[in-house]
């Protein structure tokens, strides 16, 4: 009964759009209280959230925020997209291939759907739009492809989640790149379907010489040797997660004196969208342990596992059950709230199963990230519709084929596994 409460107190809180962390915390808090009073809440308020952020681990959050955030003011972006541009822009369909190409690459450094989004709406779906393409391709594609930033190491969400469920951050960084490079040409899969199907809404774009391929290769090699770099070093073994955060941090940051891009204004406000990004993370950490110590007070976890094991359903039909849990929830909640109240409680049953947790982690993202391009809130839809001008619902529309896609992937990793954990399996 305790445990329904709680429960519902925690969904009506986030339906009245309290932050997730405040909401969370303030249901672990009551659950606490009702279990075992007061003194037990007040000596899990003295030990836990303090606990749960001493993690050395954790310190390549703020670290790789801020390196999305110094790319971010290099200015790097346009020259990355104006580069996959010249490289296909004559091929049929050539600026939407470039939108893969380039978001795909600035995923890699963002680690933040919706930056992704915002950023790529204002360069490559303006293009496509100028250049003949429909309104559903120009914007959805966007909003796909600005998925690609939580999966793309060095991924702030990867690192989240191998956080909370207490598994080795560079692992869970390096399984996130073939499957995230996967969902990237499902796209280009996706958009060579529909040339062949409609031709005429793909469009070429314009010839460059190969002078203009080279210079515009050239200016925008930095922000790739700094993705090379940062995870090349933990695939490895060279440094950890945080040391090569650190690094990514130094390299971005000779990158935008070197472009000229330096300002004191601009760096300040870099270091202010780190420090709230960070902490909005950091507060959910310690709400989500504070929720953690209430569930482990009424074994909700165990009780779940032991049941699931006396059912004799199939482990099989166990993990697509939990996956459709997890897409429904994606259609609602952001990933790292996702994560933060799930994951203490799925993990176990999946760990029960026999399942690798970095597997599993990489399932949940996808499946959280295909909720950002799904209604009813899909917020990378309404990102990409803000920026465009283009209603939600032609968005919506355009961005299923891709979604199709990606259930496909989805589906390919679950029944083999093996396909997400054979980088982390030869990585040193």
């Amino acid at each position: 009964m305790i445990v329904l409460v709680v429960v519902v107190l925690l969904i009506a809180l986030i339906l009245l759009r309290v932050p997730v962390a405040f909401a969370v915390f303030a249901a672990g808090l009551l659950g606490l209280v009702l279990t075992g009073g007061f003194a037990e809440a007040i000596h899990s308020m003295e030990t836990s959230p303090f606990a749960s952020v001493r993690k050395n681990s954790l310190s390549a959050i703020p670290l790789f925020i801020l390196m999305a955030q110094l790319m971010l003011m290099s200015g790097l972006m346009d020259k990355v997209f104006d580069a996959a541009r010249a490289l296909v822009g004559r091929m049929p369909g050539g600026t939407a291939i470039a939108s893969v190409g380039a978001g795909t690459a600035f995923g890699a450094v963002s680690g933040s759907s919706t930056a992704a989004a915002a950023t790529l709406a204002q360069t490559s779906t303006l293009r496509m739009l100028k250049e003949g393409y429909t309104k559903e391709t120009s914007t959805a594609l966007v909003a796909v492809v600005g998925t690609l930033a939580a999966m793309l190491p060095p991924s702030i969400i990867l690192v989240f989640y191998a956080v909370t469920a207490e598994a080795p951050v560079g692992d869970m960084l390096i399984a996130g790149l073939l499957p995230g490079l996967m969902v990237a040409v499902s796209m280009l899969v996706v958009i060579a379907i529909g040339y062949f199907r409609r031709p005429d809404e793909m469009p070429k774009g314009t010839k460059s010489s190969m002078k203009e391929k080279a210079v515009l290769f050239l200016e925008s090699s930095p922000m790739i040797l700094v993705f090379l770099c940062v995870i090349g070093a933990i695939f490895f073994g060279i440094v950890t997660p945080t040391e090569s955060a650190a690094v990514g941090v130094l390299a971005s940051l000779i990158i935008v004196v070197g472009r000229k891009r330096w300002s004191a204004k601009g760096f300040s406000m870099a270091v202010l969208a780190t420090v709230k990004t960070s902490a909005m993370i950091f507060a959910i950490i310690m709400s989500a342990h504070v929720l953690g110590d209430f569930l482990t007070e009424t074994r909700v976890t165990p009780r779940m596992v032991d049941a699931i094991e006396d059912s004799g359903l199939p482990a099989l039909g166990i993990v697509f059950l939990i996956a459709l849990i997890y897409l429904v929830l994606g259609f609602f909640m952001d990933q790292i709230a996702i994560i933060a109240l799930t994951v203490p409680i799925t993990l176990p049953l999946i760990e029960a199963l026999g399942y690798d947790p970095v597997w599993f982690g990489v399932i949940v993202i996808l499946l959280a990230e295909t909720g950002m391009v799904t209604p009813p809130m899909g917020l990378n839809v309404f990102i990409v519709s803000r920026e465009s001008g283009v209603p939600p619902i032609t968005v919506f529309k355009g961005a299923f084929p891709y979604v199709i896609a990606m259930f496909v992937l989805t589906t390919i990793f679950i029944l083999w596994p093996e396909v997400v954990l054979w980088l982390p399996s030869i990585a040193g």
